[in-house]
């Protein structure tokens, strides 16, 4: 009788065990919607995002697309997604930060999913003359760095940052030619319509 209570009793404890950790596991993982609010939450919170930017995040854990879809529409009606201001965002730090013209800008909203209409309206808030004013002070720093150094030299690498940064080639030389003639380093080069290949490299 004793081993019989010894056994119920170890059938009992048995039955008390935890499951196993593959089943705990399956019952605790969390659904498919979970994953995407989690998912973009955890992104807007370190900066504003693309609505493509965050379907991309949960395209990688495997968020079916409906299921992303449902999430970022529901996220975008209550204001937490809004690409057109993010859009004016991207704008703004880029262009102030990094001096990046309008053409590279719009390669880069491109990049990040924005839609043509929403990016060519970001882009409106800058214009010919800040663009150039902008292009201008970069060219004026990255001069004072190149002190001492052959003119062509100086216009090569001058006009070739600009060019990364998207400025047309044309607009490049025009302001590097301008500011080496007012720093009186040599005779004003005759005007061209386009610049040399040569002018478009760097060291």
């Amino acid at each position: 009788m004793t081993g019989d209570h010894r056994r119920g009793g170890g059938s009992r404890r048995a039955g008390l065990e935890p499951p196993a950790e593959g089943a705990a596991a399956v019952d605790r993982e969390p659904d498919a919607e979970s994953v995407a609010r989690a998912i973009a939450l955890r992104l807007l919170t370190g900066a504003p995002r693309s609505r493509a930017q965050l379907a991309e995040a949960m395209a990688r854990k495997d968020v079916p697309d409906g299921v992303a879809d449902a999430v970022l529409d529901r996220f975008t009606e209550v204001g937490l997604i809004d690409d057109a201001e993010y859009a004016r965002i991207l704008v703004r730090s880029r262009h102030a930060d990094r001096g990046l013209s309008r053409r590279a800008l719009s390669v880069e909203l491109r990049r990040k999913g924005i839609e043509d209409e929403l990016a060519a309206e970001a882009l409106q808030t800058l214009d010919d003359e800040q663009e150039e004013a902008t292009a201008r002070d970069l060219a004026r720093r990255r001069l004072a760095r190149t002190v001492g150094l052959a003119r062509e030299v100086r216009m090569r690498r001058v006009v070739g940052m600009l060019g990364r940064k998207g400025y047309a080639p044309g607009l490049a030389v025009r302001i590097v030619r301008e500011m080496l003639d007012d720093e009186g380093s040599g005779e004003a080069s005759e005007d061209v319509s386009a610049p040399d290949p040569w002018l478009l490299g760097d060291d």
